[in-house]
């Protein structure tokens, strides 16, 4: 099966991160691909991702960048697909510098942003399949048994209290 979901990072230093996005396409068996595009020292292949990711099937774009986080911002300009942007925590402000980045698009340039780091990546990798259960309803179905088992697990956990 061609890849769906195009999976991009600024900066190989977010591949922990980034990962755990992966990881979560692969848990519901949804083919993607992976890069490092740097949107500041990699400006031509940048573009070159964005305009071409359409042609080569992709139908979701996945981008995490950190600090200044123009990745997000740089790949929806230049593609129709949805673009989730996916901000990394960083030392200087925990990663609120990321988020404000990535959440403050112009009209034009629409980013859905979730939240920072690991949750936000792995969020990222659940709404990509919502957008793409919208019309695979095998993708539907892995993710209603997922909610399904995330919640017998939230009512089982009562169990733990002494």
């Amino acid at each position: 099966m061609a890849n769906v979901v195009g999976v991009a990072m600024g900066s190989i230093s977010d591949w922990p991160t980034m990962k755990l996005a992966c990881e979560q396409l692969e848990n519901l068996g949804i083919p993607y691909e992976k890069h490092v595009i740097s949107a500041h020292r990699m400006p031509d292949e940048l573009q070159e991702f964005g305009k071409t990711a359409r042609d080569k099937g992709l139908k979701v774009i996945i981008a995490g960048a950190g600090g200044a986080a123009h990745l997000p911002g740089m790949i929806a300009a230049n593609t129709t697909l949805p673009v989730i942007g996916v901000p990394m925590k960083t030392r200087t402000l925990n990663g609120v510098d990321s988020l404000l980045s990535i959440v403050q698009m112009p009209f034009g340039a629409p980013v859905a942003t979730v939240s920072i780091g690991e949750a936000g990546a792995k969020n990222a990798a659940l709404l990509a399949a919502q957008i793409l259960g919208t019309t695979d309803s095998a993708v539907a179905d892995k993710l209603a048994d997922l909610k399904e088992t995330q919640r017998v697990e939230a009512k089982n956990s009562e169990q733990q209290f002494d």
